[in-house]
């Protein structure tokens, strides 16, 4: 049993919930909440998630082809995104599983297979998250 925990990003749902013009550019703001989650795997988030953490970030359409980074793997989703977290969430059933999203229906069928769910706020209130 792998005791690294999985948090997985919901890439287009974060992006879109803050209004400060991604729409003009989808990759580009994709590629920066990738850089901003980069210190969590190896920092965690204080008093919540103690490092080191496996971060994935779950990207769909113009964002689909922004690279991983050191400690940030990318998952292009190559269909739906909600799909794609829902199969990240199903292959590791031995861990520990957090998916951030605001998305009320990914975050139920989430739930169902034993994943912790927090919304996009829980990640901006992380001091490793400026």
């Amino acid at each position: 049993m792998d005791e690294t925990p999985l948090l997985i990003v919901d890439g287009a749902n974060v992006v879109g919930s803050r209004p400060n013009g991604w729409w003009r550019d989808r990759a580009g703001a994709a590629a920066r909440l990738r850089d901003s989650l980069a210190p969590v795997a190896t920092v965690g988030l204080p008093a919540r998630l103690p490092a080191p953490v496996e971060v994935v970030l779950v990207v769909e359409g113009a964002a689909r082809d922004v690279p991983g980074t050191e400690g940030v793997r990318v998952v292009s989703a190559a269909g739906s995104g909600d799909d794609t977290v829902v199969e990240l969430v199903a292959d590791a059933p031995q861990r520990r599983r957090l998916v951030v999203t605001a998305d009320r229906e990914l975050r139920g069928r989430v739930t169902a297979l034993g994943a912790e769910v927090y919304g996009p706020r829980w990640l901006r209130e992380n001091p490793t998250n400026n």
